[in-house]
């Protein structure tokens, strides 16, 4: 095995380990967590928009998530390439959200896919683009906190 094989199968590892531990850091509400997996100029786009910065997507997820019941995001079919110190991953992203308080026995999941940028910064792979492409949902919306107040469910 070349030494270039052996960087580009640790880089994809090191990448496959942070996309969970982005899918970890919301289901567990560890917002500083999070935070440490982005680059400094990380954007987003999770279907409500165009986000710029850790703050506006830790925002948006807590909009989301913080009145939530317990979720989970599973991923799978991850495809990571990579290329230098930049690289892309696609995984397809199966959420679910349980409700809680009022929203109690509802339900609600959404199929997507994730398209992400990454950037090895100091010798870490971090989240420096997301584009979640969104395939379909089930359940109930009330499921979920509020939301952004531009956002139309």
């Amino acid at each position: 095995m070349s030494e270039d094989t052996l960087e580009v199968l640790l880089a994809e590892r090191a990448i496959y380990r942070n996309l969970v531990a982005v899918a970890r850091a919301m289901d567990g509400r560890d917002w500083p967590g999070l935070r440490k997996l982005f680059t400094h100029d990380v954007t987003a786009d999770l279907g409500t928009g165009d986000l710029a910065g850790a703050d506006a997507i830790v925002a948006l997820l807590r909009s989301f998530l913080d009145a939530c019941g317990t979720t989970q995001h599973l991923l799978g079919n991850v495809l990571i390439e990579v290329e230098g110190d930049s690289a892309r991953s696609r995984a397809y992203v199966s959420d679910m959200h349980l409700g809680s308080g009022d929203t109690e026995g509802q339900t609600f999941s959404t199929l997507g896919d994730y398209h992400d940028q990454w950037q090895r910064v100091d010798g870490r792979w971090l989240l420096q683009h997301r584009s979640k492409l969104n395939r379909g949902h089930i359940g109930s919306y009330a499921v979920l906190g509020p939301g952004p107040d531009h956002w139309q469910g």
